[in-house]
């Protein structure tokens, strides 16, 4: 039996690899394969030549998460997946409540029937959440910065709310029941609870519903959003009723009056006019 360690190089402020080999001193005696994950291009082919006693471990952040989920839909696999969290943020891995360093774990179960995310005809997995607004944009600032490893996703909020984002008009569409909203600043749509890091956007979720929460935060000058935002690290943001509303659905709809940088699991999309999510259930009954 081996161990393939798939690892993301550019994972952890580009250290993914040398993270990747500490494994070596966890598995003694143990054969494992190292693999680069962003030099494989048919997964298909990957999994038809390993045995189904062979184990998988996924080596990276929700990035490379992300980047595998979309990668194997559609392949029926029969080998253990394990997690090590290699990442900068790691929010899937603090969302099942394991500190960062946590040794390797299974994730099959928290990899299959997961949502769907629509952008014109293109459609992708996501295991963590979709940011749009204010968090795409921050993601963008950040996925574009050359100091990578200065990087704090709190301050270059702040930088954006002051000088650089402005918030949009959005119709919010839930399970077919539309609502306008103005002054958007973020309209995530969550499968877990966390995303940027460690901001508990969603910290009434459970990733074992099937459901999915969409947040929005809406109706508020820059200088309240700035109070509100630091309370994201708790949870606390959901006191502030009148500009923070939590919906759940099985489907849901958001389009701005003008398009922005949307971000999946950490992974942005830029100028983005409308995206829907879809729970696996809703996605597969239409697809059928």
């Amino acid at each position: 039996m081996k161990k393939y360690v798939l690892y993301n190089p550019y994972a952890g402020n580009d250290g993914g690899e040398e993270s990747a080999k500490k494994l070596d001193a966890h598995y003694i005696g143990q054969e494992l394969v190292f693999c680069d994950v962003t030099e494989i291009s048919d997964f298909r082919e990957f999994f038809s030549s390993t045995s189904e006693d062979d184990d998988i471990i996924i080596c990276g952040g929700d990035g490379t998460l992300n980047r595998f989920i979309n990668s194997i839909d559609g392949i029926d696999i029969k080998n253990n997946i394990l997690y090590y969290a290699t990442g900068s943020g790691n929010d899937f891995l603090h969302d099942l409540g394991k500190p960062n360093g946590s040794e390797p774990f299974q994730i099959n179960k928290y990899i299959e029937k997961l949502p769907y995310m629509y952008i014109g005809d293109g459609r992708c997995r996501f295991i963590n959440g979709i940011g749009y607004g204010l968090d795409g944009h921050v993601c963008e600032m950040v996925n574009n910065s050359k100091k990578k490893k200065q990087n704090s996703y709190l301050l270059y909020a702040i930088k954006a709310i002051l000088f650089s984002y402005r918030p949009r008009n959005a119709t919010v569409t839930v399970d077919g029941v539309s609502k306008q909203y103005t002054n958007v600043w973020l309209s995530p749509t969550m499968k877990g609870k966390f995303f940027g890091g460690g901001m508990m956007i969603a910290p009434e979720r459970s990733r074992e519903k099937e459901s999915l929460s969409v947040v929005i935060v809406h109706s508020c000058n820059k200088f309240k959003l700035l109070r509100i935002l630091p309370t994201v690290f708790k949870g606390t943001h959901i006191r502030f009723k009148k500009y923070v509303e939590i919906h759940h659905a099985k489907e849901v709809t958001i389009e701005y009056d003008n398009p922005c940088a949307l971000q999946v699991d950490g992974e942005t999309v830029s100028d983005v006019k409308s995206y829907t999510a879809r729970a696996a259930s809703r996605a597969a009954a239409l697809t059928k």
